[in-house]
């Protein structure tokens, strides 16, 4: 948690439609029994209780037609309830000193369960599951998006053998030293405003992705959003909801490009 904004944001409109695995993961299934690559969502700070995360694994399994796996990052304690979510705020519109002071106010609560969900807790979390998964699975291909929070992890696995390719939407604070580290292709999804992932950081990975080789990272900047309108657009406002649905092309095209079904 790095401001308010990471309270922003909305629930989306439906009913999951996949199931609590025995891991206590959602698995959104996709429609072939046999796909060859798989994803794992990895989520924002309110975890698998708000269903958001849910019905974009459904919608994702649907279109890439595979398996979308959401690991429960936090143990069934997660860092922010639902109860606590804010409506989202647009560009331009400045956090005042009275909203820093009630944002850590409402935030005593959860200092427990925020560390508990340090990075070194939540990566073996997250490392045991794909472990699990994959002997079960056997999957060929493993790509990951990530959330806020959870995009904070995907580039921390993104320096790991454990993945083949992630999108990185809207991160949490990253450093430019992790973002070098990144070994696999990497596409980012990023707000136009966002004090989580600054315009000068952004631009830092813009020019260490650019001295690469190849094509295997792409970042993408939407207009007219902050922080969260990946994970929690409110679909009312049209441009937040066309940013939602450019996101979530980016993620579809990005796995398509990179994990190839075939």
């Amino acid at each position: 948690m790095s401001c308010p904004d990471c309270k922003n944001g909305d629930v989306l409109p439906g009913e999951p439609t996949g199931t609590i695995s025995t891991s206590g993961a959602y698995y959104a299934p996709g429609p072939s029994p046999h796909a060859k690559r798989a994803v794992l969502l990895l989520t924002d700070v309110f975890g698998l209780p708000l269903k958001n995360s849910k019905l974009i694994a459904d919608a994702l399994a649907k279109r890439l037609e595979c398996d979308v796996w959401v690991p429960d990052l936090f143990a069934g304690k997660p860092i922010l309830g639902v109860n606590q979510l804010d409506m989202p705020n647009r560009p331009g519109v400045k956090i005042g000193f009275f909203r820093w002071v009630r944002f850590f106010f409402s935030m005593l609560p959860s200092i427990p369960a925020f560390i508990q969900s340090r990075a070194s807790v939540v990566d073996q979390r997250v490392k045991s599951f794909i472990q699990a998964v994959q002997a079960d699975k056997k999957y060929e291909k493993l790509g990951a998006v990530g959330y806020c929070f959870g995009g904070i992890v995907a580039v921390r696995f993104g320096a790991t053998d454990l993945l083949d390719s992630i999108v990185v939407v809207h991160p949490g604070p990253v450093s430019l030293e992790q973002i070098r580290a990144i070994k696999i292709p990497a596409a980012w999804v990023c707000a136009e405003e966002d004090f989580s992932f600054s315009d000068k950081l952004r631009e830092e990975a813009e020019a260490v992705f650019a001295g690469r080789e190849g094509e295997n990272n792409w970042l993408l900047m939407l207009a007219g959003t902050v922080h969260g309108f990946g994970a929690r657009p409110n679909l009312d406002v049209p441009e937040i909801k066309e940013a939602f649905e450019k996101s979530q092309d980016q993620i579809v095209n990005w796995f398509n490009k990179t994990i190839p079904a075939s």
